[in-house]
Parts: C-alpha cells; sequence; structure tokens
C-alpha cells in the first residue's frame, strides 16, 4: 500500500503531461487539403511581433518578411481600337496597308496594375475578378523580381474573386486563417497602391460580416482602416502571424483615396472559390428561387426584435414553391441557423451543396411551420454578371 502511495503522484503527473502535449498538438491548426488532394500550409499561431526593446510591439516586420514574398503585382494589357467618325472594315484596310495601319487606326494598349496572393506552391494565385476582367494578357511579378505570364483558371464574378496560375518554381504561399476573426485584431495590408510597387499598411479589423453594400452579389466583407488605396484589389490582408485573413476588393470613397474604411473578401470563403473552380471548373451554389427582402429594423422607437425575412416572390416550379413557401411567408430560421437579413439567407443558401434538403421555419400568419426545401443548382444569371458598384465606393 505504501509503495502505491510513492508511486501514483508519478503515474498521476505523466498522465498530466501527456494530456497536456495532446492538447497542444490539438489547438495546432491542421493543413488543409484543395479539391484536387494537394496539401496545402497549415494556418500559423505564433505572431510575429518584435517586442524586444520596450516590452510593447515595436514592429511587424517579422510577419511582413514573412507574407510580401507570396503578394505579387498584377500587370494586365488590354487593346482596345481607335474609335473614328465613320465605320471602317479593318479587313479591307489591312488588304491595302499589310500590317502597317495608319497611326490613327492602330489597336491602343491599356495597362492596368493590381494585386495578387499565391496560395499554392505549385503557381495558383487569387485576386479580383475585376483585375484580370477582359484582359488580353496578365504578367505576374513577383516580390523576388521575376516575371511570368498567367493564365486565367477560373472566375467569379459574383464574389470578385479569380484564379490564375504562373509556371514558376520555389513560389512563398500564404496560408489561409479559417480560426476566424474578431474586431479589434491588428492587421496588416499588402499591394500595389497606385502602381509606386510593393506597400504594407497597418490597422486593426473594423468590423465582420458587412453585407448590402452593393459591391458584389455574394458580400461577406471583412472591413478595415489598414489603408487601401487602387492598386491594393487583388491584395492580401494578413494577420500578425503571416496568415491570409482576406483578399482586399474595395475602398469608401469619394476621391479615391483611402478614408479608412475598406473591404475584404474572408479567406474562408477565398478558399470556397479556390476548390470549387479546381474541381469544377465554376463555384456552383444553392437556390431557392426566391426573392426576399429584410424586416425593416431601421426604426430606432421600435423595440421589438424582429427576426426573419419576408418572401416576396416565388418563382413557380422552383424548389421553394414545390416546398410549399407562399409570397408574404416570413423565413425565420433554415437548418437551425436563425436568419436576420436577406444577405444571410442568400449567402447561406449559396453555400449549401445542390440536392441536399434543408428544414426552414416559416411564419404564416399566426403559425410556425417546418417545410423541407430540396436545394437546386443556382442558375446562371440573366442579368449579367457584373454588379453595379455604388458611386461611393472605390476599387
Amino acid at each position: 500500500m505504501r509503495r502505491l502511495l510513492v508511486v501514483l503522484p508519478w503515474i498521476l503527473l505523466v498522465l498530466v503531461v501527456i494530456g497536456f502535449v495532446t492538447w497542444q498538438k490539438m489547438q495546432v491548426p491542421k493543413a488543409p487539403v484543395a479539391a484536387d488532394g494537394v496539401k496545402m500550409p497549415a494556418e500559423k499561431i505564433e505572431p510575429l511581433i518584435d517586442t524586444s526593446r520596450t516590452g510593447g510591439v515595436v514592429s511587424y516586420s517579422g510577419a511582413v518578411k514573412v507574407a510580401a514574398p507570396a503578394v505579387v503585382n498584377i500587370f494586365t494589357l488590354q487593346k482596345t481600337q481607335k474609335q473614328e467618325s465613320l465605320p471602317i472594315n479593318e479587313q479591307f484596310l489591312r488588304e491595302f496597308f499589310g500590317d502597317q495601319l495608319p497611326e490613327n487606326l492602330q489597336p491602343e494598349q491599356q495597362n492596368s496594375l493590381g494585386s495578387g496572393v499565391i496560395v499554392r506552391p505549385d503557381g495558383y494565385i487569387l485576386t479580383n475578378n475585376h483585375v484580370i476582367a477582359q484582359a488580353e494578357e496578365i504578367v505576374v511579378g513577383l516580390h523576388d523580381g521575376r516575371k511570368a505570364k498567367a493564365q486565367v483558371v477560373g472566375t467569379d464574378p459574383e464574389t470578385d474573386l479569380a484564379v490564375i496560375k504562373i509556371n514558376l518554381d520555389k513560389l512563398p504561399v500564404l496560408p489561409f486563417k479559417l480560426s476566424g476573426n474578431e474586431v479589434g485584431d491588428v492587421v496588416l495590408a499588402i499591394g500595389n497602391p497606385f502602381g509606386v510597387g510593393q506597400t504594407v499598411t497597418q490597422g486593426i479589423i473594423s468590423a465582420t460580416g458587412r453585407t448590402g453594400l452593393g459591391i458584389n452579389t455574394y458580400e461577406d466583407f471583412i472591413q478595415t482602416d489598414a489603408a487601401i488605396n487602387p492598386g491594393n484589389s487583388g491584395g492580401a490582408l494578413i494577420d500578425v502571424a503571416g496568415n491570409l485573413i482576406g483578399v482586399n476588393t474595395a475602398i469608401f470613397s469619394k476621391t479615391g483615396g483611402s478614408l479608412g474604411i475598406g473591404f475584404a473578401i474572408p479567406a474562408e470563403i477565398c478558399k470556397q472559390v479556390l476548390d470549387s473552380i479546381l474541381q469544377d471548373g465554376r463555384v456552383i451554389r444553392g437556390w431557392l428561387g426566391i426573392e426576399v427582402r429584410s424586416l425593416d429594423q431601421n426604426n430606432e422607437f421600435d423595440t421589438q426584435t424582429q427576426n426573419g425575412v419576408q418572401v416576396m416572390g416565388v418563382l413557380p416550379k422552383g424548389p421553394a414553391a414545390l416546398a410549399g413557401i407562399k409570397t408574404s411567408d416570413i423565413i425565420l430560421s433554415v437548418n437551425g441557423q436563425t436568419i436576420n437579413n436577406a444577405n444571410q439567407l442568400i449567402a447561406y443558401i449559396a453555400m449549401q451543396k445542390p440536392n441536399s434538403e434543408i428544414p426552414a421555419i416559416v411564419k404564416r400568419d399566426d403559425q410556425e411551420l417546418t417545410l423541407k426545401i430540396k436545394i437546386v443548382e443556382r442558375p446562371a444569371s440573366k442579368t449579367g454578371p457584373f454588379i453595379r458598384v455604388p458611386q461611393q465606393l472605390q476599387q
């Protein structure tokens, strides 16, 4: 008995140590796997900051040194024909002039600048769709001075994301931060503003889950006060550990300069779009076939909380109609997820896989009904892929 009492504390100590080591390993983020089976870099958890001199943070150079090489400059070339007062048949003119067209008929070359983020070591780069849209030639400039022509792998105008690829080796990569962000977290924006060269600005996350801005069809923006200017589009918003928080896409501005309100597409959405493009060549989204509007929550004198969205229209024989949803119904929740506004519902349904069934709680008059809806694939937009950007939002 005495011997057991002597040994027991050591056994307990060993168990505690094993438990602590196991717990630490569980806290380390696992490396995500892309849709084509390629292992992606794991999220980093140790902040790369300098506190050696004063005890407080005096530099973020460690995070910049890790992340900056994976942020690239993107140069696009688009040829446009000069307009004449009279219609001109170019083929007819070439029969007389050959390839030497008169100067006033030569195609003009328009160059535009943007940024991008290398997210895989085999050359896949994320950027904004508006950076490379209608480009005839795309050139990527790396931090180490190398340049390469890029090919478009796929685009998703509804989130304003695009995937391009270059064929170079020994490429630095930024890992996605998928563990979530908090308002007040320090962030760094890296890009090529105004074409002056790679620039780093610092700020905090001002807000998360920003929707209803009219920038993209699907919105769930991270808002930051880190200075973002034209040319930063497609660049990286990183944390102090060197993880990719999001892709910078727009700024709130009346002058074209930074006013301290910038927006980035979260890393989670970026990864979803990347995986979908790699797997299917396009982004597949769920769809209900309804028109909805948020309930009026802008009345400061209304003390009653109103959750849900109101159905304004139902497509005949669409998935919502087949499930029994009617005009004027109020959708309170889907799949156990409380719905607070129309943008939230649209984004949530878009993430569901086609042919999956989800329950929805609907309020009709004074009754609450539980309906099962079979999600279908969202059809191609008939109004075109581009969303008109409000005048106060400059990209």
